[in-house]
């Protein structure tokens, strides 16, 4: 067993100097914490009311913000190009297949908007304002609170293109995924906290029907009270097909609180996502296993590392966003 360990552990670390190598060339724009310090100081107020408003009528509006911001950092950094709607002369990246029925909530960010521009006009991005949702809506559903930098402008072009190949997806394996994070310059530590984002949420029955049918049985030990969640699953998602929109939670235990329970449900094999269970179960999951125990374990580290992870992948900025980019009007649009 050592020589493919010291492989994979080489195969890694030849990612991330790759990764590194990619990254080094591009400076980032700089974001800072007193962007509409002056020109809309009430900006994050607004934003919280209006998510605190959507959280208490529903939820699963937490986990709807929080996504779309992660399926945006992905693609072209976060640059709101992931609320472009279709046009005759744009392609949009909701059709993607990662976010085609997959990706909800538009219309929260819709309503944000249209408050932030009635107090404070053509001045506050797009994309700050979801990265500034994000961070609210975790903290509405019991999660940790960080600063949010600013100052981001709206891409005035999306990219279907790389929504398609960015964007982790449920059935890959943890070196296809470890990949998609490090190429974006985010860490092992950062992918296994970013992961931890699921213990909110649901997923489609389309995207964990072949865990389910597959290994579940395997990696939970059997045991009956995962016996009966397991029955209960494909009882949501039949095997020959049908029922692809249905959904479960991504935690079970806690569905709508911001917690480490998800990491609970990867050391007992539930993980409802081949994506999740592969953090721990993998047999190429070394470092990822030892972090998935450790945030089990401690529910404040994995709070902290979380807020370290999320600022770091909010800074993933558009280089190409701050020299042709814009405030947009709608968010689903760019400007005329």
């Amino acid at each position: 067993m050592a020589a493919p360990r010291i492989l994979t552990m080489q195969f890694l670390a030849a990612i991330a100097f790759i990764s590194g190598i990619i990254r080094s060339g591009a400076s980032d724009p700089p974001l800072t914490l007193d962007y509409y310090a002056s020109s809309c100081p009430n900006v994050l107020e607004i934003i919280r009311q209006e998510m605190e408003h959507e959280v208490l009528s529903d939820p699963h509006n937490a986990a709807l913000v929080l996504r779309l911001h992660f399926h945006d950092c992905f693609v072209q950094g976060c640059d709101g190009s992931v609320l472009l709607d279709d046009t005759v002369m744009l392609r949009g990246e909701k059709t993607a297949s990662p976010n085609i029925n997959s990706l909800k909530g538009f219309e929260i960010i819709d309503r944000i908007k249209s408050k932030v521009e009635s107090q404070c006009p053509g001045i506050v991005s797009c994309a700050d304002i979801l990265t500034i949702a994000a961070r609210d809506a975790v903290i509405l559903v019991g999660g940790p609170y960080w600063d949010v930098p600013v100052g981001r402008k709206d891409s005035r072009s999306a990219s279907y293109e790389l929504a398609n190949t960015n964007i982790p997806t449920p059935n890959q394996g943890l070196i296809s995924i470890i990949y998609k994070f490090l190429n974006l310059g985010l860490s092992v530590t950062d992918t296994v906290a970013l992961s931890g984002a699921h213990t909110i949420g649901v997923a489609r029955c389309e995207n964990f029907r072949a865990r389910i049918y597959g290994d579940y049985e395997l990696t939970s030990g059997g045991s009956p009270l995962s016996e009966v969640h397991l029955s209960q699953l494909k009882s949501k998602c039949p095997a020959a097909g049908g029922g692809d929109n249905n959904t479960a939670p991504l935690d079970y235990e806690t569905p709508n609180t911001f917690d480490n329970s998800y990491y609970h449900l990867l050391l007992n094999g539930e993980g409802l996502l081949n994506s999740d269970q592969e953090l721990y179960s993998s047999a190429l999951a070394l470092q990822t296993k030892q972090l998935v125990e450790q945030y089990a374990l401690d529910v404040a580290a994995f709070f902290q590392q979380f807020s370290v992870s999320m600022v770091k992948m909010g800074n993933l900025t558009n280089p190409d966003s701050f020299l042709n980019g814009e405030v947009r009007k709608s968010c689903r649009f760019i400007n005329a």
